[in-house]
Formats: C-alpha cells, sequence, structure tokens
C-alpha cells in the first residue's frame, strides 16, 4: 500500500521547519512517502479529494491544526457515512478504533487513515499506522551505479527482492531495498557485503552509523569548516549522540582567523589562497591540535555564486581528512548553486573519513 501525507493548514504550508520536522518524524517510521499534498484550510477541493482517496487500497497521514481537527473529522464522517463521538477530549469518527491524544486511526473498505493534530512549538502525536519491516537501505562506496546494480540485481533477484541504487555523490550510492512477498532482506545484504567487502554500510542513516562506530571505541571528531560555513557540523549535531563524538567545530572564514584559530601560517595563506590543497591540510592539522579529537575534517572552497577565477573557478572545493597516524586531500570541480555546492562538499568530506579507515568503519 502507498503512504500518502496531507497537510492541510497554512502553517504547513509556509512554517518550513515545523513541515521538516512533522517529515522527519514520519520518516523515522518509514523509508518513504510517497507523495505530499497541501491543502489551505479555505480549499473547497479537499472533500472531494478525500471523497475519492479514502475508496482507495492505499495509507492515508492527515496531519491539521489543533482548530481544525474536528473539521476534518466531520469531512471524514461525511465521506464515510459516519458521525463523531467524544474520546478523550477528543471528537473523532465513531468507527476509529484506534486512538491516543491528538491522534486516531480509521479503517474504511481497504484504506487506513491516521489523523493527527499538530501545532506549533509542540510534539508530534503518536503515529498509528502500523508500518511492517519490508524495506531497507545500504550504502555502497567506490562504484558506479551501472557496475553495483550489475552485481546487486542477481543477488536481489535470488532473494525476492525489488533494488534501486541513487547516485548521491560520485562514489557513494544509496541502495534501497524492497521486499516482495518473500523476500529476504539480512541474506541480500550479507552475500552483497561477501561480493563487496569494504564497500557497504547497512544503515539508513550514515552519520548515525558513524556516531555508533565512534562511540563504540570512545574516539572523537572535530571540524575547521570554512565554505561550508557549519554545515558539516549540523549534519552530525542533528543526530542523537552527537555529544559523545563531536568535539567542536571552528568555522574559520577570514585568513586572519584560520591564522589565530588554527594556525595556518600566513605564507602558506599568501603563497597558495585560502582555497588550496596545503590550507585545508593545515587548517585539519590545525583543528587536531586545538581539540582532543582522533579525527578532524576541514573544508575550503568557493561556493558561489561569485568568487571564482579562471584558475580556481565556483565550484572549487578542497578538503582535508586526518587521522593521528594519517591523512588525505582532495580537490573538487562541484556544480550547482551555493547550498547545493556546500552539501555536496559535506559529503564528499564524510565519504573520505569513511573511505580513509575502513577497519574502522567497515
Amino acid at each position: 500500500m502507498k503512504l500518502h501525507l496531507l497537510l492541510i493548514g497554512n502553517k504547513f504550508i509556509y512554517n518550513l521547519s515545523l513541515r521538516e520536522y512533522i517529515i522527519r518524524k514520519i520518516e523515522q517510521k518509514t523509508d518513504f512517502i510517497d507523495s505530499i499534498t497541501f491543502f489551505k484550510e479555505s480549499d473547497n477541493s479537499l472533500f472531494l479529494y478525500l471523497e475519492k482517496e479514502l475508496h482507495s487500497a492505499n495509507r492515508y497521514i492527515i496531519v491539521t491544526s489543533k482548530q481544525h481537527f474536528s473539521t476534518i473529522g466531520k469531512l471524514i464522517c461525511t465521506v464515510t457515512s459516519d458521525n463523531q463521538i467524544l474520546k478523550d477530549d477528543m471528537l473523532i469518527p465513531s468507527n476509529s478504533a484506534v486512538f491516543e491524544d491528538g491522534s486516531y486511526l480509521l479503517e474504511y473498505k481497504n484504506s487506513l487513515t491516521n489523523v493527527l493534530h499538530v501545532d506549533e512549538m509542540q510534539r508530534v502525536p503518536e503515529i498509528l499506522l502500523d508500518f511492517e519491516e519490508s524495506s531497507a537501505t545500504m550504502h555502497l562506496f567506490e562504484e558506479d551505479r551501472e557496475s553495483a546494480l550489475a552485481i546487486l540485481a542477481p543477488i536481489a533477484q535470488m532473494y525476492d527482492l525489488k533494488i534501486d541504487a541513487i547516485n548521491l555523490i560520485d562514489g557513494w550510492l544509496k541502495v534501497n531495498i524492497r521486499s516482495k512477498k518473500y523476500g529476504n532482506i539480512s541474506k541480500f545484504i550479507s552475500s552483497a557485503k561477501q561480493l563487496l567487502p569494504n564497500k557497504i554500510i547497512a544503515a539508513t542513516n550514515v552519520i548515525a552509523y558513524i556516531i555508533e562506530k565512534l562511540s563504540a571505541k570512545s574516539k572523537k571528531i572535530a571540524f575547521a569548516e570554512s565554505c561550508s560555513g557549519g554545515l558539516l557540523s549540523y549534519y552530525f549535531t542533528k543526530n542523537n549522540g552527537s555529544s559523545k563524538i563531536f568535539d567542536g567545530s571552528l568555522v574559520t572564514y577570514s585568513n586572519t582567523i584560520k591564522e589565530n584559530w588554527l594556525g595556518v601560517s600566513s605564507k602558506t595563506l599568501q603563497e597558495y589562497g585560502a582555497v588550496s590543497n596545503e590550507v585545508v591540510l593545515e587548517m585539519s592539522e590545525g583543528v587536531l591540535n586545538v581539540s582532543n579529537a582522533d579525527y578532524a575534517i576541514s573544508i575550503s572552497g568557493i561556493a558561489g555564486d561569485g568568487g571564482g577565477t579562471a584558475l580556481k573557478p565556483v565550484g572549487t572545493v578542497y578538503i582535508s581528512v586526518r587521522s593521528k597516524t594519517k591523512h588525505i586531500e582532495n580537490r573538487l570541480n562541484l556544480s550547482g548553486d551555493r547550498n547545493y555546492i556546500q552539501h555536496q562538499s559535506v559529503l564528499f568530506a564524510i565519504k573520505m573519513l569513511l573511505l580513509m579507515d575502513k577497519e574502522m568503519f567497515f
């Protein structure tokens, strides 16, 4: 059954952080939302939409405000020939067999509908839809999509699975795995790891996986960021448990701060420029020296939209990844707008960390 999310109310259209929070909570229960549809409170097409959709064999999560919660229930009752009753101080359809505070689940014909009310600065109520464990995600490194599918597709067929590979950046594929009727995901992943050793991480969230691995070994990590402006830090700190492994980050935009905070030499900056292999090398060394970290990552580049030159055009990014025993550097030539270049830079930095220490992460 497909999952459709309906967000009903102006606040879910214009309050981006609230909307992202709701979607994030749903994605913690299921890996994929098939569609997201927005309705304003005054949209008269909502009734026609519900009348059509609730006769389909699909799953729905309807999110609205507390103010409009009973109004949505009344529309659903009209569609399903039901009436609302008072349960735990909520007006909900009488046919709702399962309900919690701010949430109820309704089964109608072949559809399942979970209605929730959420407002600003409040927790998302309990999601009552039951999602079967019929999908998984793994991340594959150092393989192109065509080669990866040629290797993995026969194994997936053997274990009655459907797979697809999405290219996040060069050398990093996100492989989505879905089970058919008799699928065996665990055996598929085990077989894939045997064929592609030191290349597969079986986890939905790679950053959470890194946190878990470093935490188990009591290791720390620290960053020095320039063009990414703290985005690499956010990738880590938005995950639970990051405080166990994240020592800190220095966002060093100016050359003066690079010198004073990280110990980058003025001679290196003058001779090679802030966007250079030599500077990120000293940045990663500097952040390792001023922290208690075991790993360090530094990023410097030209994210745009201006600031590029013929030798270093917009999209030129240098990354250094370092442990206490080894280091690697890389120059990237990225394309896109400022934000996309920043996100690509962070993903490449994460990939470099994983591949630098395969013994730790694979």
